[in-house]
């Protein structure tokens, strides 16, 4: 599975791949991404050696004249720095990320400094790089974006990565940027994952308003499932659930699998890898407006905890990684009851420091999470009208 974070990503993915699945148009059209997008498509490559993506034969041929590669799924995460949360929800997905600048503007911008060092806490080290928008600059313009580009990654984890300049609008060089993410961006052996686990990033309810009582549909999450396999006729448990009256507050929703989609293609089991849509019994209101988006999906006995309080190993940043090169802000030290925006996977949650002692935290969780002990999470700050990336840690419990 390959992301995108920064700009241009839409035209950049449909141009790879055709297709776009994209429920927020209307976000779209004022230039802002609120929710994940993601698209499918498969790699050839042409007996003399040329790559392209599905529907691109280089010479106008159909596809089965190339040597299928692979199917690669794109995660569009959204480029506007004031939506960090769900940028980092699509890290969690990810094998592998492109990080577009565009060559029109200076680098970097301050999200793509923020973006960068968000793919470094999340620790996805197979970075392909692309200089976009090649084709509206002078040459003077593209060499020097070029060489900012450098300066900016020299000491990152993407020091070292290709650059790939590109002009997704006129399909200039998305041979070799495919070449690129096949030779640095591997699929992952996950043979050995027993257990299945699924993080919800979508959910939907499909059905038109007015459709009559037998022609609704029930509930699709999707998302990637992360560990081992699903079939048809699984039974399931997502969780933390709905909130229920009581003590215990949360409870995991049960339900079957009746289908599975994967790359556009109806399957019979789904494994590890890409991303997939999966067709429930559930109620549709329960799906809709992504209702169900950062929960996790298991089998019953193979489900994760379920935290409200959640103790970490912590590891704050020194600065601000969107702050100016001649002044960085400073990271100051959690406080006690300091409210802060937590994001594990594909769950985002606002937490309230309970205690705090050296490297050592708890939070209590407005929202539970539903998460491996160990798991990754990153930490954001309220400074002014945002949230700003401070740090990480992991689930010490």
């Amino acid at each position: 599975m390959v992301g995108h974070v920064d700009h241009g990503k839409t035209t950049l993915t449909q141009a790879l791949s055709g297709v776009w699945t994209d429920t927020h148009s209307e976000e779209r059209k004022r230039g802002i991404s609120i929710k994940l997008g993601y698209a499918d498509t498969a790699f050839y490559k042409t007996v003399d050696g040329r790559f392209y993506a599905k529907g691109k034969h280089p010479e106008d041929r159909d596809d089965s004249d190339g040597e299928l590669l692979r199917v690669v799924s794109f995660v569009d995460a959204p480029g506007h720095e004031t939506l960090m949360a769900v940028m980092i929800s699509g890290a969690s997905i990810m094998d592998g990320a492109m990080l577009l600048i565009a060559a029109t503007e200076k680098c970097p911008q301050p999200q793509t400094r923020e973006h960068l060092a968000a793919l470094q806490i999340a620790g996805i080290e197979n970075i392909v790089v692309v200089q976009n928008k090649i084709d509206i600059v002078t040459r003077e313009r593209a060499v020097e974006s070029y060489g900012e580009i450098k300066e900016f990654l020299s000491g990152t984890i993407a020091e070292g990565a290709p650059i790939i300049p590109v002009s997704a609008h006129h399909d200039v060089n998305l041979d070799i940027l495919i070449q690129a993410i096949e030779d640095v961006i591997p699929t992952p052996d996950r043979s050995s994952d027993e257990t299945g686990l699924m993080y919800v990033a979508r959910s939907f309810d499909t059905n038109r308003p007015g459709s009559r009582p037998v022609e609704l549909q029930g509930g699709i999450i999707g998302g990637s499932i992360v560990e081992g396999s699903f079939r048809i006729g699984d039974s399931i448990l997502i969780a933390p659930g709905r909130r229920v009256q009581g003590d215990d507050g949360w409870e995991p929703i049960r339900t079957t699998i009746e289908s599975v989609k994967g790359g556009g293609i109806d399957l019979e089991s789904v494994h590890a890898g890409g991303l997939c849509g999966i067709a429930t019994p559930m109620d549709p209101v329960s799906t809709k407006a992504d209702e169900l988006s950062g929960q996790v999906m298991a089998r019953e006995g193979e489900l994760p905890p379920v935290w409200r309080d959640l103790d970490l190993n912590l590891e704050l940043l020194d600065n601000m990684v969107s702050g100016g090169e001649d002044s960085p802000e400073k990271i100051r030290p959690l406080q006690p009851n300091e409210m802060l925006m937590v994001n594990s996977a594909t769950a985002t949650s606002v937490g309230t420091v309970s205690s705090i002692k050296g490297s050592k935290a708890t939070l209590q969780l407005r929202l539970p999470i539903c998460a491996k002990s160990g798991s990754r999470i990153t930490l954001s700050r309220r400074v002014g009208s945002r949230w700003r990336l401070i740090g990480h840690g992991s689930i010490s419990g």
